[in-house]
């Protein structure tokens, strides 16, 4: 969206940037327990209110730090590269796409959260291990950019079957499956549609179609994507991309002067549900301040902070949505969903399936 960095954060751990730390305090080691100090790993979207990291730190005494590490597939694999000597204590932004990879590598030692009785059921997994806590929520969807449709007086597509629509030709920019988040997303949620079977077919109807892929969200949607801030200044001629259900917010709430209606729509039959966690990593330095951290991930400040943050639902219950978020926002009815355990058992081999397919 090219307005802030706020807006960037939309597409929960997208992003390709290098490593950065950040935080409301220098000094101490990262993950040191004795200094007093508890470091959060995570992907490039973090985002929290200052008050927030203050209230967190003044009751639980620890000074937070934060590390971003690029998109979540990224910092996924990093993590896991570094489980012996990891870079901090506590690990946020594995999402259901990528959870087996995490726990599989033994990414994280078993913690259950204060109040995890207070996460929507819907949200929880590994109860009998507690390895992981839910944190938030999102839908992968089309976006669809309501005055070029408006303009060529075509009617946006609502499913995945109009996207391969002669009218809908060279109009879509999708991420690349194997390198970002909300591609792998919509990846699935085509394998979610059309079965183990249907959904190479699908691709290649795609692929006809003048589908075009790049590598990242930020790429897709603030140069590729012609509703964005950022498609407007480049003169970008994708009127879809694969982005989220709540990017149409952020493209009001972040504007100047705001515009009463969101520029963007979504294409709800085209969406897929993520859920973000966040887990206590296994060689943690400080893990008493990990859990710390992890209660405060899911306590009812965060989670009613998050939303016009990081642009994800909470996953607490009674946690309060602005409203706002939630009219220019709304979260997909009926997305696509798939067992962490299916994901886990075809996600490699349906991405090496689809980058032969789709790449070459």
């Amino acid at each position: 969206m090219g307005i802030t960095k706020k807006v960037m954060v939309l597409a929960a751990g997208l992003g390709l940037v290098a490593l950065s730390a950040c935080g409301s305090s220098d000094g101490g080691d990262a993950g040191d327990g004795g200094s007093g100090t508890v470091t959060l790993v995570s992907h490039n979207s973090w985002a929290v209110s200052k008050d927030v990291v203050a209230d967190f730190e003044k009751q639980s005494g620890y000074r937070l730090k934060v590390l971003e590490d690029g998109d979540a597939g990224q910092a996924v694999n990093k993590a896991v590269l570094t489980k012996d000597n990891p870079q901090g204590d506590v690990f946020f932004g594995v999402d259901n796409t990528l959870l087996s990879r995490a726990l599989d590598n033994g990414l994280f030692q078993p913690y259950e959260a204060k109040d995890a009785e207070l996460i929507l059921p819907e949200y929880r997994v590994d109860e009998d291990k507690h390895r992981v806590t839910p944190v938030d929520s999102g839908d992968v969807c089309v976006n669809y950019d309501k005055a070029w449709f408006a303009e060529n007086d075509l009617t946006p597509p609502r499913t995945f079957d109009d996207l391969v629509e002669p009218e809908y030709k060279n109009l879509l920019v999708v991420e690349n499956a194997s390198t970002s988040s909300p591609g792998l997303g919509f990846l699935l949620g085509t394998a979610a549609q059309y079965g183990d079977d249907g959904w190479p077919d699908y691709w290649k109807k795609l692929k006809a179609n003048g589908v075009k892929v790049v590598d990242g969200w930020e790429q897709a949607y603030n140069e590729e994507f012609s509703g964005s801030a950022g498609g407007k200044q480049a003169k970008a001629d994708r009127p879809l991309v694969v982005s989220y259900a709540s990017s149409p917010p952020a493209e009001v709430i972040y504007a100047d002067p705001r515009p009463d209606t969101a520029p963007t729509g979504v294409a709800e039959g085209t969406c897929f549900r993520q859920v973000e966690y966040a887990g206590l990593l296994s060689n943690a330095k400080n893990p008493e301040g990990g859990k710390a951290l992890i209660d405060f991930l899911i306590g009812e400040r965060f989670q009613n902070d998050m939303p016009l943050n990081m642009f994800v639902y909470p996953v607490r219950e009674g946690a309060q949505v602005p409203e706002e978020f939630a009219t220019f926002g709304p979260q997909a009815k009926d997305p696509q969903t798939m067992d962490p355990q299916k994901i886990a058992a075809n996600r490699d081999q349906w991405v090496k399936s689809w980058t032969s397919l789709v790449l070459k």
